[in-house]
């Protein structure tokens, strides 16, 4: 009997590619050849592939012990809480790292809010992704991530996001006085049940494609919220952890949240650890609610304190700002050159490239397109809406240095030159 392709074997589509190694902020295949990875693996790897400091800690935890019932202490998991309320805004109080992901750690902020405020519904934006678990999946703002399952939670509302360049209301920032928040009165009155627990929203939109709020936008909705006694959380899997040039993009946007979620670059180079920063308020949950048996994994959070040590400090965090104001500058130049390039945003080291037709509308298939032929650039890059959408999203590891950010936006010049329509 032949033996079969293992690409046959394995459950979901992956590439022709086989990667051998990673070394900062590069993969290589088993060719030899060099990829400068623009999404850190999955948006997870904020310190690049195999950090020593990282690897380091984990083998020295790996000698001792690698897993622990949540209800005993230990000096990572100790570690862990202190230093995430060390760096988080001054509010948040109380740390649940018994989560194994970021859609379990969304679940939970949603459930705490739940309990706290005695009601059901959770308001979330378009565009919005949250998680795969079926609470976090009935609450993207995606319809095709929803349209497969017929077991969906009731209790969620989707309202527009705050898409400056593609606005829901066909209004100009200079004059729409953020009608997006305005107009979530309407939906509290007309579309929702009247119970409504949270807003949960990403500061910049991770899936949904790199959509940066405008100024003033979360102090409204901040204001917002208050008013209606409604619990703000912030989804910030992918934006925290210094993605932004600030440990949290809550910190960057001046906002305190009542909850901030945070996984992927928590981990380093990769280890799996996530949890949840609540203020007083949403205390009370019990663990018999919500927990999981890989959350407050020791190996992860030892990887989770070296990480925390390295990012928390002033000049990685400045860092962090100036490779991505650099790229954000070599971009804008770009975008004078290639028609296609319709709108370039982005925070720190968040950036997204939206790609339109001449006639203005998303260019999805030569977004799809480019993301395919970078490989031949050595590039690794991603779309937004799982290749629904039509933004390149540019999210390297943090380490990278101001030489490999010109390497990299040379190689986006290759790229665009050859594949972009003339």
């Amino acid at each position: 009997m032949n033996q079969r392709d293992v690409r046959d074997l394995i459950y979901y589509p992956v590439s022709d590619y086989k990667m051998a190694r990673g070394e900062g902020i590069y993969l290589y295949d088993e060719d030899g050849n060099e990829y400068l990875d623009c999404a850190s693996a999955t948006f997870n790897l904020s310190l690049g592939y195999s950090h020593p400091a990282v690897i380091a800690a984990m083998k020295k935890q790996l000698d001792l012990f690698i897993h622990l019932p949540s209800s005993m202490q230990s000096d990572p998991i100790n570690g862990l809480v202190r230093r995430l309320v060390e760096v988080s805004p001054e509010n948040l109080t109380k740390v649940h790292p018994k989560v194994s992901g970021g859609s379990t750690a969304n679940e939970g902020a949603i459930k705490m809010a739940q309990l706290a405020t005695g009601r059901s519904e959770i308001i979330s934006l378009f565009r919005g992704h949250l998680g795969q678990t079926l609470m976090t999946t009935s609450m993207s703002g995606n319809a095709f991530r929803k349209k497969p399952f017929s077991t969906l939670l009731p209790h969620t509302l989707q309202v527009p996001d705050p898409y400056c360049f593609r606005c829901f209301y066909g209004q100009d920032l200079r004059t729409c006085g953020l009608m997006c928040v305005d107009r979530i009165e309407d939906f509290l009155e007309y579309a929702s049940t009247g119970q409504v627990a949270a807003v949960i929203i990403e500061p910049i939109s991770g899936n949904g494609g790199n959509i940066v709020p405008p100024d003033g936008y979360f102090q409204k909705l901040r204001a917002f919220c208050d008013k209606h006694d409604i619990v703000l959380i912030f989804d910030e899997i992918q934006t925290g952890i210094g993605r932004t040039g600030q440990m949290f993009a809550a910190q960057h946007f001046g906002i305190e949240p009542d909850a901030i979620t945070t996984a992927k670059g928590l981990g380093g180079s990769g280890a799996q650890v996530a949890a949840i920063l609540t203020n007083d308020r949403l205390g009370g949950l019990s663990t018999s609610h919500h927990s999981f048996t890989y959350g407050a994994n020791l190996l992860a959070a030892a990887a989770a304190n070296v990480t925390l040590d390295i990012v928390r400090q002033p000049e990685f965090l400045s860092n962090v700002r100036a490779t991505g104001n650099h790229i954000l500058r070599r971009l804008a130049d770009m975008q004078t050159r290639y028609a296609a390039i319709a709108d370039v945003r982005g925070v720190g080291l968040m950036i997204g490239i939206e790609i339109a037709e001449p006639g203005g509308e998303p260019a999805v298939k030569l977004t799809n397109h480019l993301a395919d032929a970078a490989m031949r650039h050595g590039l690794i890059l991603r779309t937004s809406r799982y290749g629904y959408g039509n933004v390149l999203k540019i999210r390297p590891p943090l380490i990278l240095t101001l030489d490999q950010a010109e390497v990299l936006c040379d190689r986006l010049e290759d790229l665009f030159l050859a594949e972009m329509p003339g």
